[in-house]
């Protein structure tokens, strides 16, 4: 059955708050909102640079025009932001990101953002096509006990966990010895960007919540989202070889974006032919041991906690820890085929 769909309701706000849609020129009234929620919730910034966020909003299908709300108080302070995306082709699952002020969890404006985020996501039911299903997506730290009410209440339902792992670089990290055959390098960004697109892929289609995406749209984002934005270091993306062939890759940041000390691993995967050999953990241990030599005291990454090809273990092998983990949930708007992956065939 399909769920009814729910419009803003103005009566949830404080009295005295206003709305409006985004415009470009926002995106550091949004930074400092976002830091502000992850110092009170998670006790670090979230972003350490306003232009990872004007960046983003540059990607190809992303308008704050009309992808996105912001809610104000009577004096002009930002509350509360929801972005609503549905650049995925087809947008079988748009995703609604919320940001609420922290003094504020308990006003209503999480409830507000999330019911217009709703009614924006319907935008999907007119591109994908008919016979598909089509659910959007939010998400928020489990610890936020305010949040998650509110969008139960609403009618989403969980489907799945994320983690935040770390661990710490005390001491030279121990690097297993390469398979042979094996050859372990940084990749070429003159000559391999598209190759390491394609190997991402091809990797990423076990991944729960995957949607193959038409290549010229897809390669496109990975290099908005991989290559454009600050941070990007082409001495952090390495690659496991097998002659010409990328077996693996792990596509780091040498600075991770919420501390200073910590190097972050963006994306970690093998090919289907190559594991089981070793690459992947091979692979986490030489960025490790990367960001030591850089000086950094910390690595992490995040991980779904019910990897289908079961990077989870990986990690706690490799001596990571669990330190937040991040809900998603959703909400069906029109029941049909699911043709993102569930599980490995």
């Amino acid at each position: 059955m399909q769920n009814t769909i729910l419009s803003p309701t103005p009566d949830l706000l404080p009295a005295g708050c206003t709305v409006r849609t985004g415009q470009m020129a926002d995106y550091r009234l949004v930074f400092e909102l976002v830091n502000t929620y992850a110092q009170k919730m998670n006790g670090s910034q979230e972003l350490d640079n306003p232009e990872l966020i004007r960046q983003d909003w540059q990607h190809i299908g992303f308008n704050p025009e009309t992808d996105m709300l912001l809610v104000f108080d009577a004096q002009g302070c930002l509350l509360g932001v929801v972005e609503t995306w549905l650049i995925n082709q087809p947008p079988v699952h748009p995703w609604n990101g919320i940001r609420v002020h922290p003094d504020h969890l308990q006003d209503g404006i999480w409830e507000y953002l999330l019911q217009w985020g709703e009614k924006r996501s319907t935008a999907a039911l007119q591109s994908v096509p008919a016979g598909l299903r089509v659910a959007p997506r939010t998400g928020v730290e489990h610890h936020n006990l305010d949040a998650i009410r509110a969008i139960q209440n609403l009618g989403w339902t969980p489907v799945r966990s994320y983690y935040r792992m770390v661990t710490d670089l005390e001491t030279a990290p121990e690097v297993p010895a390469v398979p042979a055959g094996i050859s372990l390098r940084t990749y070429n960004p003159a000559t391999e960007t598209e190759a390491v697109y394609r190997a991402v892929t091809e990797a990423f289609k076990d991944h729960f919540g995957y949607v193959e995406q038409p290549f010229e749209a897809g390669f496109a984002n990975f290099k908005h989202s991989m290559i454009n934005l600050p941070g990007y270091d082409p001495n952090y993306w390495f690659v496991a070889m097998d002659g010409e062939e990328i077996a693996g890759f792990c596509l780091c940041r040498p600075v991770d974006d919420e501390d200073a000390e910590c190097g972050f691993v963006n994306e970690l995967g093998v090919r289907r032919a190559w594991r089981k050999r070793g690459l992947g953990t091979l692979l986490l241990k030489h960025a490790f041991a990367a960001f030591y030599a850089r000086g950094q005291k910390r690595a992490a990454l995040g991980v779904d906690a019910s990897s289908l090809t079961g990077a989870l273990r990986i990690y706690e092998r490799a001596g990571m820890r669990v330190a937040r983990q991040f809900d998603h949930f959703e909400k069906e708007l029109r029941p049909g085929q699911e043709i993102s992956t569930q599980n490995l065939a």
